[in-house]
C-alpha cells in the first residue's frame, strides 16, 4: 500500500507543481496588472498544495526524500504529472481554457478526497477543495469573455479548446494504482470524475458559445513518465537554481 500511496502523492503533487511553475511565467505578462496578481495567487494555490502532497509522498516512500528533493532532483522520467499541465502557456486563451479544464477536474477530485481513509489526504483535499472552487470560478469567467467576446478571441479560444481537450481525458485514466487506493478507501477513482467534469465545464462552453472538438486522439503517458518535448525545458527552468548550487541557502 505504501508504494501505491507514495506514487498518488506523487501524481497530485507533480500536477499542482507543474501548473504553478506554468502560471508563474504569467507574472509581469499577463493582460492586465489584475489579471497578474491572479495568476500569481492560484499558482501560490497549487504551490501550496504540491508542497504538502510531495512532502507526504517523501514520507511515505521513507527513503529520507524531503519537498525540495522530489521538486528539484528528479530527472524528467520521475515525474508523474498528468501531460495538459506541462502544455505550453501559448496564448492567454490557452491559459484560460487549460485552467477551466484542469481547475474542474481538481474540484471534482477534492471534496471525495476529503472522505479519504487516509488523513494527511483528506486534510490536503479540505484545504485544496475551497482553493479550486476559487480557480474554476476564475477560468470560467474568463472563458466567458473570451468566448463571447469579439470575433478574435472567440475564434482564440476555440483554437485553445481544440488544442487542449484531447488531453483532458488522461485525467481520468483509472489503472492498477488508482484501482487499489479506491477499494481501500484511500483514493479516488478517475473515471468516476469525468459525469461531473463534463457538466461543469460543459455549462461554461456552452454559455461561452465554444464548443469541444468530437473524437480525436487522447495523449497520455504522464502518469508513467513519459512526457512531452515541452516538459524539459520546464524542468530546466524549475530546477536550475537548485541544482546550480546544491545546498543553497538564502
Amino acid at each position: 500500500m505504501n508504494g501505491d500511496l507514495f506514487e498518488y502523492a506523487l501524481r497530485l503533487g507533480d500536477d499542482a507543481l507543474v501548473l504553478a511553475q506554468r502560471l508563474a511565467a504569467w507574472c509581469a505578462h499577463a493582460p492586465e496588472i489584475e489579471e497578474d496578481v491572479a495568476l500569481a495567487n492560484v499558482a501560490l494555490d497549487l504551490l501550496g498544495q504540491a508542497r504538502e502532497l510531495l512532502a507526504y509522498a517523501g514520507e511515505v516512500e521513507g527513503a529520507g526524500r524531503d519537498e525540495d528533493d522530489l521538486a528539484y532532483l528528479r530527472d524528467e522520467h520521475e515525474f508523474r504529472n498528468a501531460l495538459i499541465v506541462e502544455h505550453e502557456n501559448g496564448d492567454f486563451a490557452v491559459t484560460i481554457v487549460r485552467q477551466l479544464l484542469f481547475s474542474a477536474y481538481q474540484l471534482e477530485l477534492y471534496p471525495r478526497l476529503e472522505r479519504s481513509r487516509d488523513e494527511r489526504l483528506a486534510g490536503v483535499a479540505a484545504k485544496a477543495a475551497k482553493e479550486v472552487a476559487y480557480h474554476v470560478d476564475h477560468a470560467g469567467v474568463w472563458t466567458l469573455r473570451l468566448g463571447d467576446g469579439t470575433e478574435e478571441s472567440r475564434a482564440r479560444a476555440q483554437a485553445a479548446l481544440e488544442r487542449l481537450w484531447p488531453y483532458a481525458h488522461e485525467l481520468f485514466e483509472p489503472d492498477a494504482v488508482t484501482g487499489r487506493l479506491a477499494a481501500a478507501g484511500v483514493g479516488v477513482d478517475p473515471a468516476e470524475l469525468r459525469p461531473g467534469w463534463e457538466r461543469r465545464v460543459g455549462a461554461v462552453l456552452a454559455e461561452a458559445t465554444l464548443e469541444p472538438p468530437p473524437g480525436g486522439p487522447r495523449p497520455s503517458g504522464g502518469r508513467a513518465g513519459r512526457h512531452t518535448e515541452a516538459m524539459g525545458y520546464l524542468l530546466a527552468e524549475l530546477q536550475h537554481l537548485h541544482r546550480s548550487h546544491p545546498g543553497v541557502a538564502w
